[in-house]
């Protein structure tokens, strides 16, 4: 059966990539108007990928059904979208700038959301530490 250590370790992994996604979000949103990257294309804009890993796919079935998420992978979406702007400087013959297709209002929500799911998952870890503690106490 799984202990204080796996719920523990589950919390920890969700705070670990709502992190990550939290960076992904900022990341998207400072440069939702970058032009010209160091490969001199628009920056892509980026979205972490979640897996879920069996804590322990060999024990119970409450202990296979027990699981943490980790970031598999940090995908970068190459979609554009053109914008009329003939004074820019990287506008094309047309007057056409390609911009990265960021919706800064949806990055906005995921940054949030990512919030409350990290402080949801510290609230986790916070009360299995204190149930742990009391175990201690009334043992001791």
């Amino acid at each position: 059966m799984s202990g204080f250590g796996d719920i523990l370790a589950m919390g920890a992994a969700g705070m670990s990539a709502q992190r990550v996604r939290v960076q992904v979000a900022s990341s998207n949103v400072a440069n939702a108007q970058v032009t010209r990257g160091p490969d001199g294309q628009p920056y892509k804009r980026l979205e972490a990928i979640f897996e879920s890993k069996s804590l322990d796919p060999f024990g119970s079935a409450l202990d296979q059904a027990m699981s943490r998420v980790e970031v598999k992978e940090i995908e970068a979406n190459a979609d554009y979208r053109r914008v009329h702007d003939p004074g820019h400087p990287d506008a094309d013959e047309l007057g056409y700038v390609t911009l990265p297709d960021i919706n800064t209002m949806q990055e906005m929500t995921d940054l949030m959301t990512a919030s409350r799911g990290y402080e949801a998952n510290a609230n986790v870890v916070d009360v299995v530490r204190e149930l742990a503690q009391r175990a201690i106490d009334l043992g001791g």
